[in-house]
């Protein structure tokens, strides 16, 4: 089995969702007492949070690549960053290990595209409802990412950081979020994306007017199929 690295810790909670998907998907595939090969480098939230909001991104990218580095060195042979606004830095850990990068928006563009979806939504932090690496992403792959009222984005990134990131799921936040799903449906939305790690802790995917597609569940599905692309490829080949 392959060996990935992780750059986690933004938050701690999406990570251990990462942990426990991934491992569950290994012991699907395998079953027995197999589990994943897993390193985590998880950063410390409250100072890269910091320099983000006061606008310090290359301390921020500088954080994020120190632990792509520490992954290298310790034998992954690729990393995960295991947060959709922490990937805006995905081209800087690549360039800096020389290792494949599993970007995570990558598998919910496919899964979208195999559905059939054009118009989505993307929830998030406001870094991903607003800039350009996350929504260009996925515009470049043909879909329609529709703009967010200026009071949902505020509200949407306080839930991420004042609440779920620090492992809170109020009610009042669950019924925010499924409000603005049901208005979104009106306004011909095809999906909902939850770009940011933490939301599915707050937003039932399999319980709403709507599609939505968990960006966490894809992206750790997609860190199984490459962990045991070898061992099938040996299997093929037998």
């Amino acid at each position: 089995m392959r060996k990935l690295g992780i750059i986690g810790g933004t938050s701690w909670n999406s990570t251990a969702l990462y942990y426990r998907h991934i491992n569950e998907g290994i012991a699907r595939a395998l079953g027995g007492l197999h589990s994943a090969r897993l390193m985590v480098e998880s950063i410390d939230l409250a100072p890269y949070a910091a320099d983000q909001r006061a606008g310090r991104t290359a301390a921020a990218e500088a954080r994020i690549v120190a632990a792509g580095e520490a992954l290298a060195a310790g034998g992954a042979q690729a990393i995960l960053i295991a947060s959709n606004t922490t990937n805006r830095y995905a081209p800087a850990v690549a360039a800096a290990t020389g290792l494949p990068l599993l970007h995570i928006a990558d598998p919910t563009i496919a899964q979208l595209r195999a559905d059939g979806r054009r118009r989505i939504a993307l929830f998030g932090t406001r870094y991903v409802m607003t800039e350009g690496f996350a929504r260009d992403r996925y515009a470049a792959a043909g879909l329609e990412v529709m703009r967010l009222r200026e009071d949902w984005i505020e509200e949407i990134d306080r839930i991420i950081f004042d609440e779920l990131a620090m492992g809170q799921v109020k009610r009042s936040s669950q019924r925010a979020l499924k409000t603005m799903i049901t208005e979104l449906d009106k306004q011909r939305a095809d999906a909902i994306v939850l770009g940011c790690t933490e939301l599915c802790l707050a937003v039932d995917s399999r319980a709403n007017v709507m599609p939505v597609y968990d960006t966490t569940q894809l992206h750790a599905r997609a860190a199984v199929d490459w962990l045991l692309e070898d061992e099938e490829t040996a299997s093929a080949a037998a």
